[in-house]
């Protein structure tokens, strides 16, 4: 007797159009470095969890929340944004309300800061959680303390 196996997309109300939404508005906005309009992607109560948080700002635990905590973040990187720092990326995976991608070390530009994104949308869209995990050459920028103004 053989057993049949399928796979199916799992059932929620969002479409990919969101995510593709927040792909683009994400590095439209990264690329202009502006943390005002960074902030607009974020609802009012969204998390942030980085290395990063722990290091501009000095907090044990590397987590922010809400705008009250964002914006002086998302000031104090901007303002840091080491030159290895840059935005190449291929492409994103979603279910429609998660999604990821990754900007890999190596480019055709050479070395970037490398780390993966993981954003949860909220029903409206915006950013509702936050995760940015690091890779080596990320961690490298760190310990060589390279994110100063």
């Amino acid at each position: 007797m053989t057993q049949e196996t399928t796979m199916a997309r799992p059932q929620n109300q969002f479409s990919n159009g969101a995510a593709d939404r927040m792909y683009q508005l994400w590095d439209e906005a990264l690329g202009r470095g502006n943390p005002r309009e960074w902030l607009t992607l974020y609802a009012e109560d969204a998390s942030l969890e980085s290395p990063l948080v722990t290091y501009l700002t000095g907090k044990k635990e590397g987590m922010i929340r809400g705008h009250r905590e964002l914006l002086p973040f998302l000031e104090k990187v901007a303002e840091r944004k080491p030159p290895l720092r840059q935005r190449s990326r291929t492409g994103y995976l979603s279910d429609g309300r998660k999604l990821m991608w990754e900007y890999p070390r190596e480019t055709p530009e050479g070395d970037q800061m490398d780390f993966l994104e993981v954003m949860e949308l909220n029903d409206d869209g915006l950013i509702q959680r936050h995760r940015v995990y690091w890779g080596w050459r990320g961690f490298d920028v760190l310990e060589r303390d390279e994110y100063h103004p």
